[in-house]
């Protein structure tokens, strides 16, 4: 079976988000475009990385091409909307590209999906006949910035962390190793 890649040349939307409580969180990046809506899941380490990468890819393309890039997001170009929904789950991101698109002057992302074999780096961001299914997104620089932005908040958002082990606290608390295993209880008034 041929694979499908999914192009966004101008999406409406490119976001990352999550489905479930901090703790049991499922992160996904989803993109719209008119009426087309794909939505792929990855790892939220996945997400993180992305989001660096993206930043490290704005500083070079700025210092190399002499691109425009902002520095920052302004907070009103943000997406702080949850998903579209329902979220249906195209496939499971294994490999991520990302590269500059000089003719467009886009930052593009492409999202390979899971495959038991080991993929070849000519797939990634190449039209072939043969490979994983994708999703490509193309991100002006601004649009790019404004993803990372949110794709960091997203991951922060998480379980608040220790401030002695920095491991994440479940609601009931946990069992903090450099107390070696006492968990203190606040004394009730």
């Amino acid at each position: 079976m041929p694979r499908v890649i999914h192009v966004f040349r101008q999406p409406d939307r490119f976001v990352a988000g999550t489905v479930g409580e901090p703790g049991d969180r499922s992160f996904y990046l989803q993109a719209t475009e008119s009426a087309r809506k794909v939505s792929v899941l990855l790892e939220k380490q996945q997400v993180s990385v992305l989001s660096e990468r993206i930043g490290t890819l704005l500083e070079e393309v700025s210092r190399r091409f002499g691109a425009e890039v902002p520095p920052t997001t302004p907070e009103g170009d943000v997406d702080t909307s949850p998903l579209d929904v329902p979220v249906e789950e195209e496939f499971r991101v294994g490999t991520m590209g990302l590269g500059w698109d000089a003719e467009s002057r886009s930052v593009v992302v492409e999202l390979l999906a899971v495959t038991e074999e080991e993929v070849d780096e000519s797939v990634v961001l190449d039209d072939t006949e043969e490979g994983p299914d994708a999703l490509r997104v193309f991100l002006s620089p601004e649009r790019a910035r404004a993803f990372a932005t949110r794709a960091e908040r997203v991951v922060g958002a998480g379980r608040r962390l220790c401030p002695l082990c920095t491991q994440p606290l479940d609601a009931a608390g946990h069992v903090c190793p450099r107390q070696n295993g006492f968990r203190r209880v606040a004394a009730e008034s």
